[in-house]
């Protein structure tokens, strides 16, 4: 069974992207085969991906729902368990339709009035399609206020629907995570021993327990070999363990 998260807001800046790319290589850690799409015309993770020192996880752009509906179809049948969908920010017609087929819906939200805010319209968006979601606390000081206060407004947002949850742990503001995109790295492979990447495989683990998908085997997909091939009519079916529990 494949999941797919799909990353949405219509706020700009949020770092949809960047928690994209760290969560697409801690569930690769975590021993889920990946794979990235990008219906964002701007292209972010694809630059980050011809700057890639690997060939894994692979990005694929899709721009229309139709090549969208039938990449999600190959994928699985391909063996892919986890798939992230780094949407387009604005009031965006396939960002829209691309909700429909989220197993999990998450906001990225930074501790800001403009993004506290912004979410208000996504939220909408998503309640109306009756999907789950959860708000990622992201770009985050260190401690303070701010934080706590941003929090407590969307905590009062999410008790709206009961679908509706903060995921922990919140993600702070550090400039590994910048620097490691500008590698083509996830920030676990940029300092896998930094509070960074410890932060992005906690929020991984809780979405886990939110999805019900953990997996056995550790490190599933990260040599070459066993990375997923391109998409197409020719995938090949790979035996997929169950997805169960934590």
């Amino acid at each position: 069974m494949m999941h797919t998260i799909v990353l949405t807001t219509r706020k700009g800046g949020s770092g949809k992207s960047t928690l994209a790319v760290g969560l697409a290589l801690a569930a690769m850690q975590a021993g889920h085969a990946v794979r990235l799409i990008e219906t964002d015309p701007q292209g972010t993770l694809s630059r980050w991906l011809r700057r890639r020192p690997k060939t894994h996880p692979m990005v694929d752009a899709i721009h229309d729902m139709a090549s969208f509906e039938q990449r999600l179809l190959l994928l699985e049948r391909a063996g892919v368990t986890v798939t992230l969908v780094d949407t387009a920010g604005g009031d965006n017609a396939m960002t829209a339709a691309v909700l429909q087929r989220a197993d999990l819906c998450l906001i990225p939200t930074r501790p800001c009035i403009a993004d506290v805010e912004a979410s208000a319209a996504t939220l909408g968006e998503i309640r109306s399609r009756a999907r789950p979601f959860a708000f990622v606390l992201n770009q985050a000081p260190h401690r303070g206020q701010r934080i706590a206060h941003a929090a407590d407004t969307l905590g009062e947002q999410a008790a709206v629907a009961a679908d509706g949850l903060i995921a922990r742990p919140f993600i702070v503001l550090r400039n590994d995570h910048q620097d490691a995109m500008a590698a083509g790295l996830a920030v676990s492979e940029f300092a896998p021993a930094g509070k960074s990447a410890d932060e992005i495989r906690g929020l991984w683990r809780w979405i886990e327990q939110r999805l019900g998908c953990g997996r056995d085997t550790p490190e599933f997909a990260l040599d070459d070999d066993a990375a997923v091939p391109a998409a197409s009519a020719h995938l090949a079916a790979r035996p997929e363990a169950p997805c169960g529990p934590l």
